[in-house]
């Protein structure tokens, strides 16, 4: 099978690589990616073992051997062996306003029938009174909790 990407290291990559290895602090992941581009070098002083070779040694799957050659030709060595930064972005759901409401109904005295405001009744009180469309409990429990106002 003819490989697209072959890796060729620097002496430099390969001693980074050696160390991050012998030293055996790093995460279980940038070991094995170290150790799958190490058999894949193809360079001079490399073994420039094949993909199958590789799969079968480290038991990782041929994709990932794939993956990590094609990133360290496109993106260099170092970036095969840090996790990239989650793209995901979170919207906050309780702003400021917000949360001066929840404060000011967690204040007020607890509900007819109720001898203090559980979480969930002050999530159901904020859309009750039209702050948001829904609010969930674990939102209202970590506000609270920032805020100081947690009874646990």
């Amino acid at each position: 099978m003819h490989k697209k990407y072959h890796v060729h290291l620097t002496d430099d990559e390969r001693a980074m690589l050696l160390a991050t290895i012998q030293t055996g602090k790093a995460t279980a992941r940038r070991l094995t990616h170290a150790r799958i581009l190490l058999k894949a070098d193809a360079s001079a002083g490399g073994p420039g073992w094949g993909d199958e070779q590789i799969a079968a040694a480290l038991d990782v799957s041929l994709s990932t051997i794939g993956r990590i050659r094609r990133q360290a030709m496109a993106e260099g060595v170092k970036a095969t062996l840090q996790r990239r930064p989650s793209s995901r972005v979170y919207e906050r759901k309780m702003d400021g306003n917000l949360e001066a409401h929840l404060i000011a109904v967690a204040c007020t005295p607890a509900p007819e029938g109720r001898e203090r405001w559980t979480v969930r009744l002050l999530a159901d009180k904020l859309v009750e009174l039209g702050h948001s469309d829904s609010l969930s409990r674990e939102t209202v429990r970590q506000t609270l909790k920032k805020t100081n106002l947690s009874r646990g």
